[in-house]
């Protein structure tokens, strides 16, 4: 199986990532894997990432799979072909807190804040033909996200499914 962990930056894609390596799942940071091979376009200095073709990443991705189960992590995962995708999803006001903390610049932390309040990585996801599960990340550990990613890719999916987490109470408070 292929599955990808992706949300908005900030939501525990790394943190996760790194725990579930430690507990023998087999991890590609797509950021890291970019850069290796040479995948990006251009960078962006604005926004401070590499531009990157979804569809060079997927081919790119292929090559090197070839089938084996693997965790591909990173905000571009739900761009490249998987059997499922799993969305961490973070509460705007408490991401808009987390990216500051990493000394992003105001026009970015909104961008990133702004892109969670509206779904915007869940809807690229629901948009794919792969599988879609979504976890709150707000109030968990580290080792909590990584638990409730396993319970995913272990089939429980009711509880995750798409549609349960819901911020629009906290966007319509910012007017």
């Amino acid at each position: 199986m292929i599955a990808s962990i992706t949300g908005t930056p900030g939501t525990g894609k790394s943190s996760a990532g790194k725990i579930l390596a430690s507990r023998g799942h087999r991890i590609i940071e797509l950021g890291d894997f970019v850069k290796e091979k040479g995948l990006y376009d251009s960078y962006d200095e604005e926004r401070g990432s590499y531009n990157v073709d979804p569809e060079v990443l997927d081919a790119a991705l292929r090559k090197c799979l070839a089938g084996d189960p693997v965790l591909l992590i990173g905000h571009l995962s739900h761009l490249v072909t998987t059997d499922l995708i799993v969305v961490l999803r973070c509460r705007p006001s408490v991401l808009a807190r987390r990216l500051e903390s990493r000394g992003w610049g105001p026009e970015k932390v909104r961008e990133n804040v702004e892109a969670e309040a509206l779904d915007v990585i869940l809807v690229e996801s629901v948009e794919s033909s792969s599988d879609v599960a979504e976890i709150d990340t707000t109030e968990l550990t580290p080792e909590e996200v990584a638990d409730a990613v396993e319970r995913v890719l272990a089939g429980e999916k009711e509880k995750y499914g798409v549609g349960n987490v819901d911020w629009s109470g906290e966007v319509l408070d910012w007017f």
